[in-house]
């Protein structure tokens, strides 16, 4: 039976508590979990302090707390906040956990109840206000979850736990970072920029180019150059237009179009930005251009 099995052989990830809270504005005082609690604010406003931190959260958004925070809870407005309470690693004592109550800030009588961290179990710091890459698709999953949590059918009780699994992952997708190896070498950069300078380029493209999320990409990046790859292309395109500017006779709507800009005031306005003067005061000037 399919039953004996999972009592023989439980398997994670392990929801202990779950609901689809509806609630008028409320409060629940400092408490540390044993566990982790993954809460969605479906309406309404919330307030949450997590280690001394305070969080604002709005309808769309997700709190995680991992076991072991300082948390207390405050919905500001009439509030609407599915969650679940579950274990990731499994402990043989887990039938003895529970969802902590307001005012249990001591747990050393529970140590051998408590999860490990997301960081000690896959190496990736998890933020409290986790914004995933696919809300309406955490959302959807977290509520399946919630439905179907306190059935006692065994293939529902699998089905739960690998949606439970799906949010980790989900999770998990956004925040890992690979290392940085030779890899994802930033060398094809400005080759790419000069091929490409009057096409319009997202950040998207340059991510998806580097085979990294678009956060990452950023990241390593500005890492990299100092500056974002927005700010680094308008610096080449700029100087690519000081350098028509100086040593030909192209036109002004020409340079714009030729250097990636949408129109000739978006030009004139960021050029003016970029170097105290316009176009047409660096043309007339005659200053020499000298190229980084």
């Amino acid at each position: 039976m399919l039953s004996d099995f999972l009592k023989q052989h439980p398997i994670v990830p392990f929801v202990r508590q779950s609901d689809f809270a509806v609630r008028k504005p409320w409060s629940s005082p400092e408490r540390r979990l044993l566990d982790y609690l993954l809460v969605y604010i479906q309406e309404g406003t919330c307030c949450f302090h997590v280690d001394h931190k305070k969080y604002m959260f709005n309808a769309g958004q997700f709190c995680l707390v991992q076991l072991g925070s300082l948390l207390s809870l405050e919905g500001l407005t009439n509030t609407v906040t599915p969650y679940i309470h579950f274990d990731l690693s499994f402990n043989p004592e887990r039938e003895h956990s529970f969802p902590t109550r307001p005012g249990q800030i001591d747990l050393s009588a529970y140590q051998h109840l408590l999860q490990p961290t997301i960081r000690d179990l896959y190496g990736v710091e998890m933020p409290v206000q986790v914004e995933p890459s696919k809300p309406l698709k955490l959302k959807e999953t977290l509520l399946q979850v919630i439905e179907q949590a306190e059935k006692q059918d065994p293939l529902i009780q699998l089905k739960t736990q690998h949606l439970v699994t799906e949010i980790i992952l989900s999770l998990l997708e956004t925040y890992y970072q690979e290392p940085y190896t030779t890899s994802q070498s930033f060398d094809w950069i400005t080759s790419y920029f000069s091929h490409h300078l009057s096409d319009p380029i997202s950040l998207a493209d340059m991510a998806a180019r580097a085979n990294l999320s678009i956060s990452r990409f950023s990241m390593v990046f500005k890492q990299r150059y100092g500056i974002s790859p927005h700010q680094y292309l308008m610096n080449m395109r700029v100087n690519h237009a000081k350098e028509l500017l100086t040593h030909t006779d192209l036109s002004q709507e020409s340079i714009a179009s030729y250097c990636g800009f949408a129109d000739l005031h978006h030009f004139s306005k960021t050029f003016k930005k970029r170097t105290g003067l316009t176009p047409g005061e660096l043309k007339k000037s005659k200053i020499p251009f000298i190229r980084a």
